[in-house]
């Protein structure tokens, strides 16, 4: 983990009350796909907790859904503005547990780290299946992204707008897979776990306090014990999980 200063160099709107936002600077504390960064806003007691996109030796890529007045203060923000970050934060996916085919699960804002991850396990050989999860097809993106980086990939609407009509299960039903990753929603996640066949990785959203341990504000039930989900996780692993 490391606390420095990050410039904003792009900040748009890529779907309904979604952004995409560009940060330059050191990122050498990112190691794994699944990591999520902690940003200090100006006049707001917490900082806030955002998944990695993406990232190469000098810019991290976030993307962030409005979903309060801190997310909102963001979507204002403008290229050149200067941002407090601790970085590294996580324990990220681990990769070497695929060693076939892979299937990655992302709903609503648990898409944006499976980008990422997609593109490592790629670069590693492997084949990637994706489905991505939205309510309308206002909610949509990175689908074409998913694409280029050479992934097979599926879209889920609850209103059928664009691609499954349904929920990402009523796609993953249908597809084989030898291991799975996913982030989203909770419910997803108990979805998920009664129709998987495989093992895998969840990449579990909460609500955080400090962002690293020391609050002990984001617990979770596992087998070995109550892990945060900051320090411990984000990332779990399917068999030591406690629903």
């Amino acid at each position: 983990m490391k606390q420095a200063v990050y410039e904003i160099t792009e900040n748009i709107r890529i779907a309904k009350d979604i952004y995409k936002m560009i940060l330059a600077g050191d990122t050498s504390d990112i190691t794994k796909p699944g990591q999520f960064i902690n940003i200090q806003l100006e006049g707001r007691y917490l900082r806030r907790p955002i998944s990695v996109c993406d990232y190469d030796e000098n810019t991290i890529t976030i993307i962030y859904k409005v979903v309060g007045g801190g997310t909102e203060d963001m979507s204002l923000m403008l290229p050149g503005t200067k941002l407090d970050i601790l970085i590294g934060l996580g324990n990220g996916f681990d990769t070497s547990k695929c060693a076939g085919d892979a299937l990655l699960i992302g709903g609503g804002v648990g898409v944006p780290p499976m980008y990422n991850l997609a593109k490592t396990l790629i670069s590693e050989g492997k084949s990637v299946s994706v489905i991505l999860g939205f309510n309308t097809s206002e909610d949509v993106f990175y689908s074409e992204e998913f694409q280029a980086l050479g992934a097979k990939v599926y879209v889920a609407t609850a209103d059928g707008s664009v691609g499954t009509k349904g929920f990402v299960t009523d796609v993953m039903k249908n597809l084989t897979y030898s291991y799975f990753f996913t982030c989203g929603p909770e419910p997803m996640f108990k979805a998920i776990e009664k129709l998987a066949s495989t093992s895998g990785q969840y990449s579990f959203e909460e609500r955080m306090g400090c962002g690293f341990g020391a609050c002990m504000g984001c617990s979770c039930k596992t087998k070995y014990g109550n892990k945060r989900i900051c320090k411990d996780g984000p990332v779990l692993e399917r068999e030591e999980i406690i629903w």
